[in-house]
């Protein structure tokens, strides 16, 4: 695990460490020390810490004028025994609303299992972004199946023209476009 980096190419546009706004402003990150680990495997020190033992995440871009962020996960998302989402949304998304964040692109290629619980949490996030959406892009199909098994899609638009695996070669903005342009053609057909 330790190989699986974040995205790094849009750092040109967006460091999370270096916006006043982000719950990672002013982290010194040491790529010379592999400190994290998730189940005793370490992972590439560039991803930040949420709370959650088994789940790490990277703010890989915030746009506070259009108000959208991006968002990449690694590890095991674990509801039912860490809590997972109660780390994401308190200690990140709850930082992100503030500052009028409504739209949340997850990344969840790295995202290796998910075990469910109730959906709260999911829920709280769901009504604190208004006309906002969350989109989960490039999970693992037996995640999203899980997600819909314990209500999560309910809450966060996945699968289908989500899978998007080009998504790297855009820049933030077009990425942005593209997913916003799917979701709300679902949401004008519902």
């Amino acid at each position: 695990m330790h190989e699986l980096e974040p995205y790094y190419s849009w750092l040109k546009y967006y460091d999370s460490s270096e916006d006043e706004r982000s719950p990672f402003y002013g982290k010194e990150y040491n790529y010379e020390l592999y400190q994290d680990a998730i189940y005793n495997y370490y992972i590439d020190p560039a991803w930040d810490y949420i709370g959650s033992e088994t789940l790490y995440l990277k703010l890989l871009y915030v746009d506070y004028d259009l108000g959208f962020s991006v968002l990449e996960f690694i590890g095991e998302w674990n509801d039912a025994l860490s809590n997972d989402i109660m780390y994401l949304k308190r200690n990140v998304v709850d930082h992100l609303l503030i500052s009028g964040i409504s739209k949340y692109i997850l990344i969840g290629e790295n995202v290796f299992n998910f075990h469910g619980s109730d959906d709260c949490y999911y829920e709280e996030w769901f009504d604190e972004i208004d006309d906002g959406w969350i989109a989960a892009i490039n999970f693992r199909d037996f995640v999203l199946d899980e997600w819909k098994k314990y209500d999560v899609d309910c809450y966060v638009n996945l699968g289908g023209g989500l899978n998007i695996n080009n998504w790297r070669t855009m820049t933030p903005h077009a990425f942005f476009e593209r997913v916003n342009k799917i979701v709300r053609n679902r949401i004008d057909l519902t």
